[in-house]
C-alpha cells in the first residue's frame, strides 16, 4: 500500500487496515514455517505498510 493511498484513510478505515495487514502477515508466517511461501518479498511489503499506518496514526494523534 502506498503512502497517498494510507492518507486518504480516516483513522477508523486505518485501524482496520492495520489488522487486515497484520492478519496478511501472519499468514505469510505460517506458509513460511510450512514451506508454502513463494513471494518471499511480501514479508518486507506488509511490514512497511504496518509502520506506514501506524506512523501516520500517531501523526494525526500528536497533531490533533
Amino acid at each position: 500500500m502506498k503512502w497517498q493511498d494510507i492518507k486518504q484513510l480516516n483513522d477508523e478505515a486505518l485501524k482496520a487496515k492495520i489488522v487486515e495487514l497484520r492478519k496478511e502477515l501472519m499468514g505469510l508466517r505460517f506458509q513460511r514455517v510450512t514451506g508454502q511461501v513463494e513471494k518471499t518479498h511480501q514479508f518486507k511489503i506488509a511490514r512497511r505498510a504496518i509502520a506506514r499506518s501506524k506512523t501516520l496514526l500517531i501523526q494525526r494523534t500528536r497533531t490533533v
